[in-house]
């Protein structure tokens, strides 16, 4: 008689794109199953993580020290280094340090400077960014997904046209075209080099228009995971946003990812399953947003495989939980069962 027995697969490489909150909670947890050379620690699923990164943020202190010094945003990059960070604690808290005054400080995270710094030091937003990844000994690997300086244009359904990641965040009318101006913008090599070694391609979760898509316009970069043979993975939010995605259902963000790059760009859709408490759904309702709908039928109907677990964390805000949302992950995506 066959025997099935769950063993791990070998280590896998992970790439995973985004930005914001969202990102960050799937890259700290899974930081800690990466392999790490020389050291004798168990078997470790990862082998290699590397994460990709928008840079189309022009609000608060990014937007300032964009606007001034002509630097990529380095908010997401200053958040991603945290959670990859091996001593969190520590450099959480110096690189989150904001100014509480200062002429010109005021406002600027210790973070952000340095990364602003590096640049000029380097001449090089992405050498800036590795040379800070290897001094402060990060897990992982973190790439802009392109060296140029970009911005969002959205199209509203009313016809009008809104310039700018922060001035598309206020509006609260429905997007129904997003774009990169300059319209022709360049990936970095290394980003395509991952994605084309990747085992496992994460997209989410995260903001659809100002952190899935941004990443996905890039050019070549859709194309890419499209012919990809890894494993092709959206991770959905679980609430959805004032004006940007209001109403939409988890079949609604795929159907605009795809409409915005390729069909078949996932294999595999993770959703929650747990509803949000009738308390904080009153507080977000207030705001404008609702608990995504999670479509199974639609997404079945477009052929797409998905994964249900108890991945929310209820506490003041919804989000992901970053243990349980990883603990799926490892087990559906970085085990296999082998006949003996």
């Amino acid at each position: 008689m066959k025997k099935f027995e769950e063993r791990r697969s070998p280590s896998v490489r992970v790439v995973a794109l985004g930005g914001g909150t969202g990102l960050s909670a799937v890259l700290r947890g899974l930081k800690e199953h990466i392999a790490e050379r020389g050291k004798h620690r168990p078997r470790q699923p990862i082998s290699d993580l590397t994460a990709v990164v928008t840079v189309t943020d022009d609000g608060g202190s990014s937007g300032r020290l964009r606007r001034e010094y002509r630097v990529l945003p380095p908010g997401d990059i200053r958040n991603f280094m945290v959670a990859l960070s091996r001593d969190e604690l520590l450099l959480g808290d110096l690189f989150q340090y904001r100014f509480p005054a200062g002429r010109g400080l005021a406002g600027h995270s210790f973070g952000i400077l340095f990364l602003t710094a590096l640049t000029n030091v380097t001449g090089d937003f992405p050498r800036a960014v590795q040379v800070s990844a290897q001094v402060l000994a990060i897990r992982g690997r973190i790439f802009p997904s392109t060296a140029q300086n970009v911005t969002l244009q959205a199209e509203l359904e009313n016809g009008k046209v809104v310039a700018g990641e922060t001035n598309i965040s206020r509006s609260r009318k429905r997007i129904t075209r997003l774009r990169l101006v300059p319209r022709r913008v360049r990936p970095l090599p290394e980003v395509l080099a991952a994605i084309r070694e990747a085992d496992l391609i994460l997209v989410g979760p995260g903001s659809l228009y100002t952190s899935i898509l941004p990443n996905l316009l890039v050019e070549e970069v859709a194309e890419v995971i499209v012919n990809s043979p890894a494993t092709r993975v959206y991770i959905a939010n679980i609430m959805t946003q004032p004006g940007e995605t209001q109403h939409y259902s988890v079949a609604d963000h795929i159907r605009a990812i795809y409409a915005h790059t390729r069909p078949g760009l996932f294999d595999f859709v993770v959703i929650n399953r747990t509803p949000v408490s009738p308390r904080l759904l009153r507080r977000y309702a207030k705001q404008g947003a609702e608990q995504v709908d999670p479509s199974l039928g639609e997404l079945e109907g477009m052929g797409l495989k998905y994964i249900t677990g108890d991945i929310v964390q209820q506490e003041g805000l919804v989000r992901h939980d970053q243990l349980r949302l990883t603990r799926l992950l490892l087990d559906k995506f970085m085990t296999r069962k082998v006949v003996r």
